[in-house]
C-alpha cells in the first residue's frame, strides 16, 4: 500500500510539472505547417528524448552536476533562458520557424527539452528518486510518458477543431505564459545566487 501511495504521488507530481495539456497550444504552434506524419514523428522523438533525459538525470543527474560544478539553480537559469528565447520567437513570428528544421530536431529541442522536460521536471524526478527510490521513480516516469504519448496522438483532431486562426491565438497566449514561466525560472536562480554570495 505504501508503494502504491508513493507511486501515485510521484506520478501526479511529475504529470503536473510536465503539463502536456498546457503545452498543447504551444506544440500546435511549433508544428504548424507540418504534415500529420511529420508532426507525430516529432512527438515520438520528443517522448523518447524526454524519457531518456529524465531517466538519465534521475540516475546520474546529481553526479553530472557535481562533475561539472553546476548547481541546480544554474540549470534553472539556462533552461529558463532557452525557454524565454523560444517563447519570444513564437510571440514575434507566430510559430517556431526554422528553415532547416526536421521533425527529429524540433522533437528534441524545443519540444523534448525544455517544454516537456525542463528544470522543473528534472528537479522533481531527482527529488522522487531521493524520496521513493529507483523503482518508483522509473515507473513514475514511464507512466507519465505513456499518458503524454496518448495526449500527443490526439493533437491532430484538436488542431483541426481549432483551425489555423484559433491555433495562432492560443499559441501566442500560451507563449506569453511560457515567457512568464521562463522569467520565473531565471529569477529564482538569480535570487538564490544573490542570497548566497
Amino acid at each position: 500500500m505504501e508503494f502504491i501511495f508513493a507511486l501515485a504521488k510521484a506520478v501526479i507530481t511529475l504529470f503536473i510539472i510536465v503539463d502536456p495539456f498546457g503545452n498543447i497550444p504551444i506544440l500546435i504552434g511549433l508544428t504548424k505547417g507540418m504534415a500529420e506524419e511529420d508532426r507525430q514523428k516529432a512527438f515520438r522523438t520528443a517522448i523518447f528524448t524526454g524519457f531518456i533525459l529524465l531517466m538519465s538525470f534521475a540516475l546520474v543527474g546529481q553526479q553530472i552536476f557535481m562533475l561539472f560544478g553546476i548547481s541546480l539553480y544554474s540549470f534553472m537559469i539556462a533552461g529558463g533562458t532557452l525557454l524565454l528565447i523560444i517563447s519570444i520567437r513564437i510571440l514575434v513570428r507566430g510559430e517556431w520557424e526554422e528553415s532547416s528544421t526536421t521533425p527529429e530536431s524540433i522533437g528534441v529541442v524545443p519540444i523534448g527539452f525544455p517544454l516537456l522536460v525542463g528544470p522543473g521536471a528534472i528537479t522533481t524526478t531527482i527529488l522522487n528518486l531521493q524520496a521513493s527510490g529507483v523503482i518508483v521513480t522509473t515507473l513514475a516516469v514511464l507512466i507519465v510518458f505513456i499518458v503524454v504519448q496518448v495526449i500527443l496522438r490526439l493533437i491532430d483532431p484538436i488542431y483541426r477543431f481549432l483551425g489555423s486562426s484559433g491555433s495562432l491565438v492560443i499559441s501566442k497566449l500560451m507563449a506569453l505564459l511560457t515567457t512568464a514561466i521562463a522569467i520565473q525560472y531565471i529569477i529564482e536562480g538569480v535570487f538564490w545566487y544573490l542570497g548566497n554570495t
